[in-house]
């Protein structure tokens, strides 16, 4: 390990002798009674020395080896180390541009991750992730330049048709796609988002990749996300691949639920929940699916409600993928255009679904807060 100091906490003296990391109150850590020397000691913690160099270098500037040593321990202990050969080694598993590209999201990990070598760990396991976005429209091709941008390994787009004005938003396609064919403008896009040169071709993957870790459903008319009644779900189900809702239905923009088979609740618990609150919903769902008669005609979408729910779409999957259970689990989120607030709704499994039959877990009512 070569122990650097968290280089994304800002360093500040409070006082003559107090110096803080982290500009935050609540989350800052201060370091009483800094002298000269330690303020030199403190310097060379720059990840480019192991632990018994660092020491080493803190005798020769009069320090003795029990306080160095003691030093380093209440730094780590206190979430302000990283390991930078960690750090390094992990960036190395991508092309150089991207690895660049790559560094603020590193940092980010290592304030969230606080162990030292724990941001390395869950980028490397970003790494080895494959993410399907199954629609590619304002919504759906903006999630997937997010998640190329955070470092998952593989990020497919999916979609039919050429691309239509109204796919077009930022972080998504531009104008200059309109006409192209979304799929391949879809994989252009993300191939972009890693740093890869203008002009680069990009590379097919194999012809018949690995399933996908993990699936977001963004059909490009929101009605199918916020119904949950997106065709794939089923599917997806059986094969015990996590799966995500996101899109825009009218005002709102809706992330979730995030389900995971066998242990949340599914989109079908959607379903049976707004059923058991509005008796006329499911003759309402099934003229809002498949092409039904009553889909909106001009299908609305607020361009700032489509970036920033792709953008909060994008973070959920990262934070699944990292380990962390985001609140789209056994539940969802909704944006709204009137007020700009987010809104997290409870979903709870619904008795009549049996989703989680097979995993034990106990049935709840299926109702909504």
């Amino acid at each position: 390990m070569r122990p650097v100091i968290k280089p994304a906490l800002s360093r500040l003296w409070r006082e003559k002798q107090t110096l803080q990391f982290g500009t935050v109150r609540r989350h800052a850590r201060l370091i009483e009674g800094v002298d000269r020397r330690l303020a030199l000691f403190l310097e060379l913690i720059d990840g480019t020395r192991d632990g018994p160099s660092v020491v080493a270098a803190g005798q020769r500037l009069g320090l003795s080896a029990e306080y160095c040593q003691g030093m380093l321990d209440s730094l780590a202990h206190s979430e302000l180390l990283d390991d930078a050969k960690a750090l390094h080694d992990v960036l190395e598993l991508y092309p150089a541009a991207r690895g660049e590209l790559l560094g603020p999201e590193l940092s980010s990990l290592s304030l969230v991750h606080p162990a030292p070598g724990e941001a390395a760990a869950v980028l490397r396991g970003r790494a080895r992730a494959r993410v399907e976005v199954r629609g590619a429209g304002r919504v759906g091709a903006a999630v997937g330049t997010a998640l190329a941008a955070g470092g998952i390994g593989e990020v497919a787009v999916l979609d039919r048709g050429r691309v239509a004005a109204r796919d077009c938003a930022p972080g998504g396609f531009p104008p200059s796609d309109i006409g192209r064919l979304r799929a391949t403008a879809a994989r252009e896009l993300v191939h972009r988002a890693t740093g890869a040169p203008v002009g680069e071709r990009y590379r097919r993957p194999p012809a018949a990749p690995p399933p996908p870790t993990l699936v977001v459903l963004a059909p490009r008319d929101g009605s199918a996300a916020y119904t949950g009644a997106a065709v794939d779900a089923q599917e997806l189900m059986r094969a015990g691949i996590p799966h995500l809702y996101t899109g825009v239905l009218e005002h709102l923009g809706v992330v979730g639920p995030l389900v995971v088979p066998g242990a949340s609740a599914c989109g079908s618990c959607a379903t049976l929940a707004r059923r058991d609150q509005d008796e006329a919903w499911p003759r309402l769902l099934a003229q809002l699916i498949d092409e039904g008669p009553g889909r909106p005609r001009a299908p609305a979408c607020d361009g700032a409600v489509a970036a920033s729910v792709a953008g909060l779409a994008a973070l959920h999957v990262q934070l699944y993928l990292d380990g962390v259970l985001p609140p789209s689990v056994d539940g969802w989120c909704e944006l709204s255009a009137a007020d700009g607030m987010v809104r997290r709704l409870r979903l709870r499994s619904h008795p009549d679904c049996g989703c989680l039959w097979q995993s034990g877990t106990p049935r709840q009512t299926g109702t909504m807060a």
